[in-house]
């Protein structure tokens, strides 16, 4: 029997106690019944938590795990309370299902102890919670119930958010319940909306009529009040609940109650009326409630540890007042209204309130709560408090709540004074890396101007306009003019002018897709930064230098990789997707080493997941699948492919890289129609980002699927821009996406032979001055299928069958089955039923299905149905497109048959077209291998 461990309600509120509220929670009840998610919002008091709770209790019975979180103002600022609160109870029973990254990285989150989780990769945190759901809902469904979401922590925030917007299709729903304060129609929610799962229910809840009022007052006892009392009640409430109520009691415990039509002797104000509750308190017991007004999660220990020795009798008071709930075994003081706990503190004194924090700065347990409250009873500079709270930050940095640690960042640099170690505004620069990291870029776009404004010395402002450039991501074009101030900033400094050259590498290949510049600048920064002993920035320019120069075809490449794979090395540098271990991969799999491709490939892949490094992960999957799919393993290529896609979702980072990739895969190994969906995608996203590196290779991936489904003429027009693309990249190496023997074998099927001549012959003087073998065999192939279709069958067959035993040697085993399968078809016309076995044999040992199921179809229609077609159906064809028929066995192109027949282009396209339906074929090709089975029968 498997046991449900979650966070119990203190009792199942009774149905009767939710009033007024029939047509909201039917609404919510069909949409959580439809498995989708809720999310709750309204004005403070008005009965949010109310409606929270009698959906949870209906729903909650459903659910194999319920997962509950709910949060104060005073625990905002700490990062992973509500994690804690919804994972800690249930992490156990699916830990061992975590990738030790992941596993460490949470166990970090939650206890703040074990290694730093972010200094390694940050993602490795937002992947351990989905995964913890992903692994809970595999056992059940699961339902997370969350309220006053407007107070959960930021670092819970993000890693909910994060997960919510990943859990499609899985048994995971939320209900959530936030404080607004607008209007429906201003839809103040919708920025809570992040954190649930797309498309869920937004249910505002709005005040009650008077008629509700008066059953609620029933309900809680505040019985016999004149009805024009309960009117009155009603309009100076507003049909808030929580003011009513508190309304009836004033009324209920005046001595003096009001005559009929007299105005109500009480304050018109919820907090006045909250605070007209709190005269009744003790002096002692306010100071003892404004500590726990003031920290997050007290308890009577840590109250007695703050200097307020009777802690207990005071909350008992404050509890027999209403104002903290009286829960039995509850571990916290509690307020029974977060209203209640913000006038309290509200009403202090400044002196009070810092009396209460200086208090809290010794008792707390941890110590970022402890730093906060040390800041909060702070005045002025003091180094001892900016120490503290540089510690705190850096402590929520290692745990991986980068937010925190730009909030306590920014802190410690204002109680920072002027001449000391570390400076005011290197500790703000630090803020803003953080904020950074934590996906803040506005946020840290502002400190680093901040910073700016004021900053002289050359280092903090070339650091400062770093933060501006990092904050622009890919549209770097938009911060163009921060490049010249950045130089000027950094002086004839070699290590501060390296920084900003290699940024501007990275500009020449995002912003201008030059190739050459892009080199250029990696390689001036990587000898400032030489010049400068700056070892790490120079390994990560040299990196950048050797990949621009491998997709160059450079012949300065291998010379660089050496550099950069020289000692000393920065173990940061080393396992990193822009260092020079995955710059040398490039290199040799563009070179036909996939053996050593493999196993330098592998070595990495293996050292990032045991570092948790996941943004790396992504990329090295993507290089295993691409080596094992060169390799001819396409069953391995296509599930290392859909295995790195997942992580580039669930990450959302290099998505449409992902999906380029695994077209290929799925191309090659899996279904065409996703391949095509995918490859359609990467093009999309490419697009939009306007990233024309990726775009190239994206439409090379969609070419390429358009031929594996036959669609030769949009092979050719994706194939067609690649070209272009590429000639104005800069990039020469024809190893880099391998897409021309694609587009020289779809223009021989739509006939335009000439076009694939030329494509061949250009790719081929490159191909021979880089050395690159497979490339030239892949050319032979496309070449032998020009030659076919001009009628030149001996060459055609020798040159292919050379092809076959060349990428057999060096490899290729998915291209040597389709330089196979070409050669049976130029076989057909030859009897025998054993024609396209080797193919198929081929194909199968690949695990190429797509390719293998055009064989099978092949080896049915093709050989022994071929030539009484051809013999049949070509004479039955019409004058015009007997000649145009009869020009293409000759090897004439389309524009040299127009000239002959003194007709248009299109109308040579549109006969041949004809002529495709009529024989039942789908190319020129094909003609000729009917003319030949004609002339041989």
């Amino acid at each position: 029997m498997t046991v449900r461990r979650d966070f119990k309600e203190p009792a199942r509120p009774r149905p009767d106690l939710v009033i007024g509220r029939d047509e909201l929670c039917a609404g919510a009840r069909e949409q959580l019944a439809g498995g989708g998610s809720v999310l709750v919002h309204g004005p403070a008091g008005i009965g949010k938590s109310t409606v929270l709770r009698s959906l949870a209790a209906d729903y909650g019975e459903q659910a194999r795990t319920v997962l509950r979180c709910s949060a104060t103002e005073s625990e905002s600022h700490l990062p992973f309370l509500a994690l804690a609160d919804l994972l800690g109870l249930v992490v156990d029973e699916v830990a061992d299902q975590l990738p030790a990254p992941q596993r460490t990285a949470l166990e970090s989150a939650l206890t703040g102890r074990g290694e730093s989780t972010l200094q390694r990769d940050g993602l490795a945190l937002r992947l351990a919670v989905l995964s913890t759901l992903r692994a809970l809902a595999a056992r059940g469904p699961v339902l997370i119930v969350a309220d006053d979401l407007q107070w959960l922590d930021p670092a819970s925030t993000e890693l909910l958010g994060f997960a919510a917007r990943r859990l499609g299709g899985t048994p995971v729903q939320m209900l959530c319940a936030v404080r607004t304060h607008t209007a429906p129609q201003a839809q103040e929610h919708d920025r809570y909306l992040s954190v649930a799962p797309p498309d869920t229910l937004a249910v505002r809840v709005g005040p009650l009529p008077r008629t509700q009022i008066a059953a609620l007052l029933d309900h809680r006892g505040y019985t016999g009040l004149p009805r024009s009392t309960v009117r009155d009640i009603h309009r100076t409430s507003g049909g808030n609940p929580l003011f009513a109520l508190e309304l009836g009691r004033a009324l209920v415990e005046s001595t003096t109650p009001p005559s009929p039509g007299e105005p109500l002797p009480v304050p018109t104000s919820l907090r006045a009326l909250v605070l007209n509750r709190l005269e009744a308190l003790s002096a002692e017991a306010r100071r003892t409630l404004l500590v726990a007004s003031a920290g997050a999660r007290p308890t009577l220990a840590l109250l007695r540890a703050a200097g307020r020795p009777n802690a207990e009798a005071e909350t008992a008071q404050a509890a027999a007042l209403g104002l903290l709930l009286t829960e039995r075994d509850a571990p916290y003081v509690r307020f029974t209204h977060p209203l209640i706990s913000a006038a309290l503190y509200a009403q202090a004194s400044a002196q009070e309130r810092r009396a209460a924090h200086a208090a809290l700065s010794t008792a707390a347990g941890d110590p970022i709560e402890r730093a906060r409250h040390l800041a909060l009873a702070s005045t002025g500079a003091d180094p001892g408090v900016a120490e503290r709270l540089g510690e705190a930050a850096a402590a929520a940095r290692d745990r991986g709540a980068p937010s925190v640690a730009a909030e306590l960042g920014l802190l410690a640099a204002r109680h920072t004074p002027a001449d000391t170690t570390p400076a005011a505004d290197e500790r703000r620069l630090q803020a803003a890396e953080d904020a950074l990291t934590a996906g803040e870029t506005d946020f840290a776009r502002d400190i680093a101007h901040e910073v700016l404004a004021r900053a002289t010395e050359p280092a903090d402002r070339v650091r400062a306009w770093m933060v501006v450039i990092d904050a622009a991501g890919h549209a770097m074009a938009e911060v163009d003019a921060v490049f010249p101030q950045a130089l000027t900033d950094a002086g004839d400094d070699p290590r501060l002018l390296a920084l900003v050259h290699y940024q501007l590498a990275w500009r020449a290949l995002l912003v201008e897709g030059d190739f050459d510049r892009a080199r250029e600048e990696g390689a001036l920064a990587a000898d400032l930064a030489a010049r400068a002993g700056d070892r790490r920035n120079e390994l990560l320019a040299l990196a950048f230098q050797a990949q621009s120069e491998t997709l160059m075809g450079h012949p300065d490449a291998p010379v660089t990789i050496k550099r950069a794979l020289r000692e000393p090395q920065d173990p940061r540098v080393a396992c990193d997707h822009n260092g020079a271990g995955y710059a040398r991969f490039r290199w040799l799999i563009m070179s036909d080493q996939l053996t050593e491709a493999r196993k330098t490939i592998s070595g990495l892949l293996r050292e990032v997941r045991r570092r948790g490094m996941v943004e790396a992960e992504v990329h090295f999957l993507r290089g295993l699948a691409e080596t094992e799919l060169r390799a001819g393993h396409c069953g391995r290529a296509l599930d290392l492919a859909r295995e790195g896609l997942r992580l580039a979702r669930d990450t959302g980072i290099g998505e449409a890289a992902s999906a380029m990739l695994t077209s290929l895969a799925e191309a090659a190994g899996g279904e065409v129609e996703r391949a095509l969906t995918l490859a359609r995608e990467a093009v999309g996203r490419a697009e939009e980002d306007g990233d024309v590196l990726y775009l190239s290779r994206a439409l090379a991936a969609l070419g390429h699927a358009q031929l594996v489904a036959g669609d030769a003429a949009g092979t050719v027009g994706s194939l067609r821009r690649v070209r272009e693309l590429e000639e104005g990249l800069g990039v020469t190496d024809p190893a880099r996406g391998r897409w021309q023997g694609d587009l020289a074998e779809a223009l021989v099927r739509t006939g335009d032979l000439a076009e694939a001549q030329d494509v061949i012959d250009a790719t081929r003087a490159r191909a021979l001055r880089l050395g690159r073998e497979s490339v030239l065999a892949v050319l032979d192939r496309a070449e032998a299928l020009a030659r076919a279709a001009r009628g030149e069958s001996v060459p055609a067959e020798r040159q292919l069958t050379s092809a076959q035993d060349r990428l057999a040697k060096l490899g290729y085993g998915l291209e040597e089955a389709r330089a196979a399968y070409a050669l049976a078809g130029l076989r057909t016309h030859k009897p025998g039923p054993t024609s396209y076995d080797e193919a198929a044999r081929l194909f199968r040992r690949c695990r190429a299905m797509p390719w293998l199921r055009q064989v099978e179809t092949a080896a049915v229609t093709g050989a022994a149905a071929q030539p009484p077609l051809a013999a049949a159906a070509l004479d039955t064809l019409a004058a015009t497109e007997r000649q145009v028929a009869a020009l293409v066995m000759e090897g004439a192109t389309n524009r040299e048959i127009a000239a002959r027949l003194f007709i248009s282009v299109k109308t040579v396209e549109a006969t041949l077209t004809r002529v495709y339906r009529k024989l039942g074929i789908r190319s020129r090709v094909d003609i000729v291998r009917l003319a030949a089975g004609h002339h041989s029968a």
